[in-house]
Parts: structure tokens; C-alpha cells; sequence
């Protein structure tokens, strides 16, 4: 009997490795191989209709809440009584967020008055430390209400009376008794140099009298020329910095009709003379040139044609000098019109 067992298990180890259980195993696994085919195809299938009706996806409108309600969360917001919560935080919440805006608005406010220290401690408040102007100097006038127009009847006192008092207020600071009292007398024709002293120091000015403008002075003719038909003009050049006008040679200054007749202007006359001496410059700044006092040319205009409006047009002559630029046109000139009545 036993060998027949043996027989008959080796007779099923025989049948197990016939080609048939083979093609079962090749069967199982080509049939798995169609399932995730047929998976890959249904991925790529186009979507039903139900699929595409996007209104399902929607989210569904909250319902609308009652004003006791509205009410009623706010004041859960601002005081949670079961979390304890002030506005959405505790109040360990709040101490954290309140020190570290703190030490940051601290730090930024250091840094800042850190920046601003080694700035002002770097630069110098008696000069500029890069000076961007144009160093041609310009030219100013008075009196200055209307633009640079000066309209007037000389029989009129209402109407040239405004100037009158302009010119006032102009020369306030060049009267006599101010001049003696604040600067010095000079002498020299010649750059008033005081780069030797030390940098804080006050620098001194030299004196410009109001009485050196003789007719145009205001002292003898209170209405410098206006009620006469001769009218006085102030001008001045520009302050500027450290600056040498005229390469060691006094500037010297023009007037004349810029547009029409150079007749009509008639005779033209320069107080106390038609030059800018070399003596009131360098100008040290308003720090250190406290009682600085600018030259001033008075010009009058001693024989003007009435009734005629004229175009007059005053420039500065000399070495570095720039009058007749095409973008600025007080770069070293002025102009400004006369009408003149009787």
C-alpha cells in the first residue's frame, strides 16, 4: 500500500507541473493586467451630465442672520467669558504680541536716531558738504509786487505808492545807524578773505550805507522818483556760498530795452556806481555771516518816454559770468517792463 502512496504522490507532483497549471497562472495574470487597463480607461472617460452640473458644488448660502444675533457675536468677540479670550486672544496672547511689537518699534526708533546721530555728526551745518547750485549767480530786484512789472501814473500817488513803501521796507536793514552798529568800514577793493579763522567763528561784513545810493536813497526823495516819472530800481546779485564773482575784477552791470525803441529809455543812472565790489565777497553763510549785508546797485531812470511800454532788461557783465542763457532767464540778467504815465 505505501508504495502506491508514493506513487500516487508522485503522480500529483507530475500533474502540478503539466503545462495546464501553467496556462491558469498565465490566465490569472493576463486577466489582472486587463483590470488596470480597463481602470486606466475609465479615468479618461469624458464626464456625465450629472458630473457637469457645477450648481451641486456650490456652497450653500449661510442663513441670514438676525440683528440679536449680529449683536450678540460681537460681544462674544470682544469678551469670551468661557475662554477668556479679549478679541480673539488671551491675555498671555496679548502680553506676547504687545512685547514684541514693542522691542520692535524700539529697535527701528534706535536704529533711526542712530542714523540721524552719525549724520549730523558727519556733515557741518557752516557749508554745505555737496553743493549742487549753479555757481553763475542770478540777479533780484525791488521793488517786486506785480511780477516784474512797474505801471504807474507819476500824477497818480495812489498808484506808485505801493512802490514807495516797498522800497522802504528794501533798505531797512542798510540804514546808517544800522550799518555803523553791525560791520565794519573796508577799504580794500579786494576779496574780503577770512578762511583763517577757525570754522565756528563769526565773520565780519563790511558796512553798505543806505546814503551811498544818493537819489535813490529814500533820504532826499522819499517817493524815489516815482512822483517825479523817474524811477528808482534795486538790484542785487544772488547769495551764494563761498563764491568769487568776477576772477579778482569788480562786476560791472548794464540796462537797456531788451524789445523795441532803446530811445525811449532815455538817460539811465547807477547808485553809488554800476559795480559789485570785490570787498563783500566771499559770503560765509547765514551762520557765521550774521550781519552779512549784500551790495545793491540803485538804478534810475532818470528819462523815460510816457506812455510807452518798455521792455528793460539789466545784466551782469564780467569773468564766469552767464547772461544770456536760453533756459534761465535770471541767470545773470533781469528783465522787467516800465509803463509810465503822466
Amino acid at each position: 500500500m505505501e508504495p502506491t502512496s508514493a506513487a500516487g504522490g508522485a503522480g500529483e507532483e507530475q500533474l502540478d507541473n503539466q503545462p495546464g497549471n501553467s496556462s491558469q497562472k498565465g490566465t490569472h495574470k493576463h486577466g489582472h493586467e486587463l483590470e488596470e487597463e480597463q481602470e486606466e480607461l475609465a479615468e479618461h472617460q469624458p464626464l456625465e451630465q450629472e458630473d457637469l452640473n457645477f450648481e451641486k458644488w456650490k456652497r450653500k448660502p449661510l442663513p441670514k442672520r438676525t440683528l440679536y444675533q449680529t449683536i450678540d457675536s460681537v460681544k462674544t468677540y470682544l469678551w469670551n467669558a468661557e475662554t477668556k479670550e479679549f478679541m480673539g486672544r488671551t491675555g498671555k496672547s496679548w502680553s506676547l504680541i504687545l512685547l514684541f511689537y514693542s522691542a520692535l518699534y524700539l529697535f527701528l526708533a534706535a536704529m533711526f536716531g542712530g542714523c540721524m546721530c552719525c549724520l549730523m555728526w558727519s556733515i557741518s551745518p557752516y557749508h554745505p558738504t555737496f553743493n549742487d547750485r549753479v555757481m553763475p549767480p542770478g540777479m533780484t530786484m525791488a521793488p517786486h509786487l506785480d511780477g516784474h512789472d512797474i505801471a504807474f501814473n507819476a500824477s497818480d500817488r495812489k498808484s506808485w505808492k505801493k512802490y514807495a513803501r516797498s522800497m522802504d521796507e528794501y533798505l531797512k536793514p542798510y540804514n546808517d545807524g544800522v550799518q555803523e552798529r553791525k560791520n565794519i568800514h573796508c577799504s580794500q577793493e579786494k576779496y574780503f578773505m577770512q578762511d583763517h579763522l577757525e570754522e565756528t567763528l563769526e565773520r565780519k561784513a563790511c558796512q553798505f550805507k543806505r546814503s551811498w545810493l544818493g537819489e535813490c536813497s529814500g533820504l532826499q526823495d522819499p517817493h524815489y522818483g516815482y512822483s517825479l516819472g523817474k524811477p528808482c530800481v534795486f538790484l542785487r546779485m544772488n547769495r551764494i556760498l563761498g563764491y568769487l564773482p568776477g576772477q579778482g575784477k569788480a562786476i560791472n552791470v548794464t540796462c537797456g530795452v531788451k524789445k523795441g525803441n532803446p530811445e525811449a529809455l532815455g538817460e539811465v543812472e547807477f547808485f553809488p556806481k554800476s559795480l559789485f565790489d570785490l570787498k563783500y565777497y566771499p559770503y560765509y553763510g547765514k551762520l557765521r555771516h550774521v550781519n552779512y549785508s549784500a551790495p545793491v546797485v540803485a538804478v534810475r531812470f532818470a528819462g523815460v518816454q510816457y506812455d510807452a511800454h518798455i521792455y528793460v532788461q539789466c545784466k551782469l557783465n564780467g569773468k564766469g559770468i552767464i547772461n544770456d542763457s536760453p533756459t534761465d532767464r535770471y541767470l545773470g540778467a533781469i528783465s522787467f517792463t516800465l509803463d509810465i504815465g503822466a
